[in-house]
């Protein structure tokens, strides 16, 4: 089983951005979080950072041809916005994790706002890193239950 990690604008910079939204947790140290916990739960994991949308798609183009088993996304703001990369997930047919470390919905009126919401299989916010860990587990679980 193969889990595909998406990270998006900005999100290079954890640890470094606005600590009291995001904690001091590198991304570096988010994905050999990830990589540890997938071994634990039988999958790998493979992770992707970009500030570039297109890449983003492209990636995302990637993975439906190597057929990963399960997608998690952290977008950053382009979840607020981006039908480009919700069309481009919407060619997907693994389940979908979106993920926030922040709790979207307790901040700025803008962030309330998913494009992905309706063709992601959930929604984890709120709990730091371990948004990630627990998307990570919700994707493998979806996973198995849909093969």
């Amino acid at each position: 089983m193969k889990v595909l990690v998406l990270n998006g604008i900005n999100l290079n910079m954890f640890g470094k951005r606005d600590p009291v939204q995001y904690g001091t947790v590198t991304l570096d140290e988010i994905n050999t979080r990830l990589a540890a916990l997938g071994q634990e739960l039988g999958t790998t994991v493979e992770c992707f950072q970009t500030n570039f949308e297109g890449a983003m798609v492209e990636r995302i183009h990637q993975a439906f041809a190597e057929q990963v088993d399960a997608v998690l996304i952290n977008a950053g703001a382009w979840t607020h916005y981006s039908y480009g990369i919700r069309d481009a997930l919407a060619i997907l047919t693994c389940p979908i994790i979106e993920v926030h470390m922040s709790n979207i919905h307790a901040r700025e009126a803008f962030r309330h706002t998913s494009v992905f919401a309706e063709i992601a299989k959930g929604q984890i916010c709120g709990f730091g890193a371990d948004s990630y860990l627990l998307g990570l587990r919700a994707g493998v679980s979806a996973a198995r239950t849909t093969k």
